[in-house]
């Protein structure tokens, strides 16, 4: 029956344990703990932690989890830095945690590689996520029914779609994510799934194609969803994470982020 309240787990076990321990922890020397969402982790991707790591001598120990645990995380001491895809609370700010943009990222719209649509319009794009378009022949594609993947209720993504993509209106769905970027998974998984996610994180493990919206690709500045990635901080950022920060402003961290299809923000 379209759009059940079923939450499934993808991949459960190997996906649980890659959010709840560190990925990437350094043998030797400094280490800086880094808490980030799930987009983030992909999207920042193994190759810019590396290339800090080599100019700075400096590991970085990832612990991923959604945007909002990331940032308590390093409230209570856990983290040396976080990452988020929503700004900070205001009490949050007033207790003097520093939000430092570094990224904007389109919020992708993907679809499994099967399907031949390319391109559709924000109302329709409303429509698929109210449940008014639910086959895919209303979008100029083939008789097959629509399905949905959409990441937890908890996840920037989700709530950033919500606000822009959907004004606030009720978002039904066939499948629901534990983690924001397992989307990807199930959209590659189930032919003629639809959902979205950061381009980053999308463009990183692939195996997905994006649609257009009013004929504008999401690599495009004036594409109409996008989420704004900032490092959080507790006062102003100094030692090992300010050099984290530096590294991903640099022209270096700048061409990383690009050949993601990221937009730095300076």
């Amino acid at each position: 029956m379209k759009k059940s309240s079923i939450v499934i787990i993808l991949f459960v076990a190997t996906m649980f344990s890659w959010a709840m321990i560190p990925d990437s922890v350094g043998n030797a020397g400094e280490i800086l703990k880094y808490s980030c969402s799930a987009q983030i982790r992909e999207a920042f991707g193994q190759e810019s932690l590396d290339a800090f790591a080599k100019e700075t001598g400096t590991e970085v120990e990832v612990y991923v989890s959604s945007s909002g645990s990331a940032v308590y995380r390093l409230m209570n001491g856990f983290s040396d830095i976080a990452s988020t895809t929503r700004g900070l609370y205001y009490r949050q700010r007033e207790s003097g945690y520093v939000e430092t943009p570094f990224c904007r990222d389109p919020l992708a719209i993907i679809t499994n590689v099967s399907c031949p649509v390319k391109n559709i319009s924000e109302q329709q794009l409303r429509d698929i996520f109210s449940g008014t378009i639910t086959n895919w022949k209303e979008l100029g594609g083939p008789n097959q029914p629509v399905v949905v993947f959409i990441p937890g209720k908890n996840t920037a993504a989700y709530k950033n779609f919500e606000r822009q993509a959907m004004k606030h209106e009720e978002i039904k769905y066939d499948y629901m994510t534990f983690q924001s970027t397992m989307v990807i998974e199930g959209v590659k998984n189930f032919p003629w799934s639809i959902s979205f996610i950061s381009l980053g994180a999308q463009t990183t493990m692939g195996t997905t194609k994006t649609l257009k919206v009013n004929n504008i690709d999401p690599t495009d500045k004036d594409y109409p969803y996008y989420q704004i990635f900032s490092f959080v901080t507790k006062g102003k950022p100094v030692g090992d994470a300010k050099k984290f920060i530096d590294f991903a402003l640099s022209d270096k961290g700048i061409k990383l982020m690009k050949k993601k299809g990221m937009l730095p923000v300076k």
